[in-house]
């Protein structure tokens, strides 16, 4: 039987970046081998705020075409002192999104065994919720106008852009996987402030329910909703929101679930006429870069995320219940987990786990 061969572009990018993603190629390494029937095929790209400074480009003219040509996108972080975030946002990592039509931004909130939570009386069991965050236009659309730049009339327009079509897709996702995982759904928004957009959200999400009766939704706003990610976790389980509301309470809620180094998302074309990418989605930590102090973990969790997408969910199973059985033990963990090992450490002990 011929060996599947899955090909993925990766970008390490800036900072951390190429130390975190090399212990999730090492991960996704083992487990082709492990299972034999499957392999990855790795190539690798200078892309970033380096080669923004060399080129002024984050990726080049036809860095879309290239990666066009590849099954997933694999990126370690983006960001570094000298280049505006805006720009080593917009340039690579939004430019990823929105030509590639990655509309659904999947993030785990999971309270792992093991894990350190600020909440006092909090069970691991009451931080288990995903994220579907709409990713392809709402707040972050980018359109807007700068006006009468540098005079007393200088004025700043920042449009955010619901489209009926992006709202039905997003919140089909989300409510085919509350159907699926039999979970509740709950949307966030904010329609009292928001007479537009929002309003809109809220009607287009509760004509939806209609096509899901079997599907337990509630809603809030979102500053009610953030308030009760800190004082009653265990409501949620899956949550569909706009851009940047999902931006801010994925945040949020990988502090309340061990912090930004066990944080992963993916950015996924369901439909996979596009490549999705898949990311640690914490900064580039440019402080820390080279001294092997960075937590790889969020980026092997990234790597279960990617093992699921391709329809190997044991495989990521088996990944996310190794990071698990690493925080319980605390033999081998990174400082910001409260341990001493290398980055290189952490990875090698996943994959030694994996043998077992």
């Amino acid at each position: 039987m011929e060996k599947e061969h899955i090909k993925i572009a990766v970008i390490a990018g800036d900072g951390i970046g190429p130390e975190v993603l090399a212990e999730g190629v090492k991960v996704l390494k083992k487990v082709a081998e492990l299972d034999g029937t499957f392999a990855f095929d790795f190539t690798y790209f200078p892309w970033g705020c380096e080669y923004y400074l060399k080129t002024g480009k984050m990726l080049p003219d036809d860095g879309i075409e290239t990666l066009s040509h590849f099954d997933a996108i694999y990126l370690g972080a983006v960001g570094y002192p000298g280049v505006p975030d805006h720009i080593s946002l917009r340039g690579l990592l939004l430019r990823i999104r929105h030509d590639f039509d990655e509309y659904v931004n999947l993030r785990p909130v999971k309270l792992l065994k093991g894990a350190p939570c600020p909440l006092a009386g909090v069970r691991n069991e009451d931080i288990d919720m995903v994220f579907v965050r709409e990713n392809s236009e709402g707040e972050y659309a980018g359109a807007g106008s700068w006006l009468y730049p540098g005079t007393p009339r200088e004025t700043v327009i920042q449009d955010s852009v619901f489209s009926r079509y992006g709202c039905e897709r997003i919140m089909r996702y989300a409510y085919e996987l509350a159907r699926k995982e039999h979970k509740t759904l709950t949307s966030i928004s904010k329609g009292n402030a928001l007479n537009y957009s929002m309003v809109f959200w809220d009607q287009i999400f509760k004509e939806m329910g209609e096509q899901y009766p079997d599907v337990e939704t509630h809603s809030y706003l979102v500053d009610a909703a953030s308030m009760f990610m800190v004082k009653d976790p265990k409501r949620y389980q899956i949550v569909v929101c706009s851009n940047l509301f999902g931006d801010i309470l994925t945040d949020l809620g990988a502090a309340i679930s061990g912090g930004m180094g066990l944080a992963a998302g993916a950015n996924l074309n369901p439909e996979r006429k596009y490549p999705s990418m898949f990311e640690p989605i914490h900064g580039s930590a440019p402080d820390i870069a080279g001294q092997g102090k960075a937590n790889p973990l969020a980026s092997i969790w990234s790597a279960s995320q990617m093992l699921d997408f391709f329809g190997r969910k044991e495989w990521g199973s088996r990944v996310l219940n190794v990071i698990e059985e690493m925080l319980v033990e605390k033999r081998v963990l990174t400082p910001d987990m409260g341990g001493r090992a290398t980055t290189r450490e952490v990875g090698d002990e996943a994959v030694r786990k994996l043998e077992e």
